[in-house]
Protein backbone atom coordinates (compact mmCIF):
# COMPACT_ATOMS: atom_id res chain seq x y z
CA UNK A 1 0.00 0.00 0.00
CA UNK A 2 0.92 3.29 -0.05
CA UNK A 3 1.65 5.89 2.10
CA UNK A 4 -0.77 7.68 3.45
CA UNK A 5 -0.76 11.95 4.86
CA UNK A 6 -3.37 13.32 6.73
CA UNK A 7 -3.68 16.77 8.66
CA UNK A 8 -4.67 17.57 12.21
CA UNK A 9 -5.59 21.12 12.78
CA UNK A 10 -5.55 20.69 16.79
CA UNK A 11 -4.66 19.11 19.44
CA UNK A 12 -8.15 17.79 20.22
CA UNK A 13 -7.63 16.53 16.41
CA UNK A 14 -4.46 15.01 16.81
CA UNK A 15 -5.75 12.39 19.65
CA UNK A 16 -8.93 12.07 17.41
CA UNK A 17 -6.85 10.19 15.22
CA UNK A 18 -4.94 8.68 17.36
CA UNK A 19 -7.98 7.34 18.98
CA UNK A 20 -9.12 5.62 15.82
CA UNK A 21 -5.93 4.08 15.49
CA UNK A 22 -5.76 2.77 19.14
CA UNK A 23 -9.37 1.34 18.28
CA UNK A 24 -8.42 -0.44 15.28
CA UNK A 25 -5.04 -1.98 16.69
CA UNK A 26 -4.22 -5.05 17.39
CA UNK A 27 -2.18 -7.20 19.80
CA UNK A 28 1.46 -7.17 18.65
CA UNK A 29 1.04 -4.05 16.60
CA UNK A 30 4.34 -1.83 16.82
CA UNK A 31 3.95 1.80 15.94
CA UNK A 32 7.12 4.57 15.59
CA UNK A 33 6.57 7.69 15.77
CA UNK A 34 9.22 10.31 14.59
CA UNK A 35 9.11 14.40 14.76
CA UNK A 36 10.65 16.92 16.11
CA UNK A 37 10.12 18.06 19.61
CA UNK A 38 6.88 19.36 20.03
CA UNK A 39 6.00 17.87 17.08
CA UNK A 40 2.48 15.95 18.56
CA UNK A 41 4.48 12.26 19.37
CA UNK A 42 3.03 12.56 22.86
CA UNK A 43 -0.35 13.71 21.86
CA UNK A 44 -0.87 11.20 19.25
CA UNK A 45 -0.10 8.56 22.07
CA UNK A 46 -2.76 10.01 24.34
CA UNK A 47 -5.24 9.27 21.76
CA UNK A 48 -3.87 5.80 20.67
CA UNK A 49 -4.61 5.13 24.48
CA UNK A 50 -8.22 6.42 24.57
CA UNK A 51 -9.03 4.40 21.63
CA UNK A 52 -7.43 1.27 23.64
CA UNK A 53 -9.46 2.54 26.42
CA UNK A 54 -7.11 3.60 28.97
CA UNK A 55 -7.93 5.84 31.38
CA UNK A 56 -5.07 6.73 33.13
CA UNK A 57 -3.31 10.01 31.89
CA UNK A 58 -0.56 9.17 29.31
CA UNK A 59 2.81 11.71 29.44
CA UNK A 60 5.85 11.45 27.70
CA UNK A 61 8.20 8.88 28.97
CA UNK A 62 11.17 10.69 28.24
CA UNK A 63 13.16 10.15 31.75
CA UNK A 64 11.95 6.92 32.51
CA UNK A 65 12.40 5.60 29.13
CA UNK A 66 9.27 3.31 29.20
CA UNK A 67 5.67 3.64 30.52
CA UNK A 68 3.05 0.44 30.53
CA UNK A 69 -0.79 1.34 30.44
CA UNK A 70 -3.18 -0.85 30.80
CA UNK A 71 -6.49 -1.00 28.97
CA UNK A 72 -8.01 -3.22 25.89
CA UNK A 73 -4.62 -4.24 24.82
CA UNK A 74 -1.68 -3.48 27.13
CA UNK A 75 0.01 -0.21 25.81
CA UNK A 76 3.82 0.08 25.92
CA UNK A 77 4.68 3.94 25.46
CA UNK A 78 8.85 4.08 24.85
CA UNK A 79 10.99 7.10 24.35
CA UNK A 80 14.25 5.69 22.87
CA UNK A 81 15.72 9.49 22.93
CA UNK A 82 17.85 8.73 25.26
CA UNK A 83 18.62 5.59 24.11
CA UNK A 84 21.26 6.36 21.12
CA UNK A 85 24.33 5.13 21.41
CA UNK A 86 23.46 2.38 23.64
CA UNK A 87 24.17 -1.27 23.08
CA UNK A 88 23.31 -3.15 26.26
CA UNK A 89 19.97 -5.08 26.66
CA UNK A 90 17.48 -3.32 28.40
CA UNK A 91 14.64 -5.87 28.17
CA UNK A 92 12.32 -4.02 25.84
CA UNK A 93 12.12 -7.21 23.69
CA UNK A 94 9.88 -8.99 26.07
CA UNK A 95 7.39 -5.84 25.30
CA UNK A 96 7.12 -6.56 21.58
CA UNK A 97 5.16 -9.40 21.50
CA UNK A 98 1.89 -10.53 20.81
CA UNK A 99 0.28 -9.32 24.24
CA UNK A 100 -0.06 -5.25 23.55
CA UNK A 101 0.81 -2.54 21.43
CA UNK A 102 3.96 -0.87 21.21
CA UNK A 103 4.77 2.81 20.50
CA UNK A 104 8.32 4.03 19.96
CA UNK A 105 9.31 7.73 20.00
CA UNK A 106 12.21 8.46 18.32
CA UNK A 107 12.84 5.05 17.16
CA UNK A 108 15.69 6.23 15.32
CA UNK A 109 17.71 6.34 18.36
CA UNK A 110 17.08 2.24 18.70
CA UNK A 111 17.05 0.54 15.43
CA UNK A 112 17.44 -2.48 17.30
CA UNK A 113 13.99 -2.15 18.74
CA UNK A 114 12.44 -2.18 15.56
CA UNK A 115 10.61 -5.45 14.38
CA UNK A 116 10.69 -5.99 10.26
CA UNK A 117 6.57 -5.55 10.11
CA UNK A 118 5.59 -2.56 11.90
CA UNK A 119 3.84 0.77 11.33
CA UNK A 120 6.11 4.22 11.04
CA UNK A 121 4.35 7.97 11.33
CA UNK A 122 6.49 10.69 10.37
CA UNK A 123 5.02 13.97 11.83
CA UNK A 124 5.64 17.17 10.49
CA UNK A 125 4.53 20.78 12.35
CA UNK A 126 3.35 22.42 9.27
CA UNK A 127 4.38 26.35 9.47
CA UNK A 128 0.23 27.22 10.00
CA UNK A 129 0.08 25.15 13.18
CA UNK A 130 -0.78 21.89 11.13
CA UNK A 131 0.25 18.91 11.74
CA UNK A 132 1.38 16.37 8.81
CA UNK A 133 0.84 12.61 9.72
CA UNK A 134 2.76 10.18 7.17
CA UNK A 135 1.63 6.88 7.14
CA UNK A 136 4.42 4.05 6.27
CA UNK A 137 3.88 0.68 6.45
CA UNK A 138 5.33 -2.85 5.82
CA UNK A 139 3.08 -5.69 7.02
CA UNK A 140 -0.30 -6.84 6.09
CA UNK A 141 -2.18 -5.89 9.21
CA UNK A 142 -0.76 -2.50 9.12
CA UNK A 143 -2.22 -2.26 5.71
CA UNK A 144 -5.51 -3.18 7.28
CA UNK A 145 -4.91 -0.25 9.75
CA UNK A 146 -4.32 2.02 6.90
CA UNK A 147 -7.49 1.39 4.92
CA UNK A 148 -9.54 2.33 8.25
CA UNK A 149 -7.59 5.43 8.50
CA UNK A 150 -7.95 7.11 4.68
Amino acid sequence: MKDLSLITKSADETRELGSKIGKHSEAGMVILLDGDLGAGKTCLTQGIAKGLDISRSVTSPTFTIQKIYHGRLLLNHIDAYRLEGVHQDLGFDEYLNDEGLTVIEWSQFSPDLVPEEHLKISIQLLENGDREFTFHVIGKKYEDLLEVLA
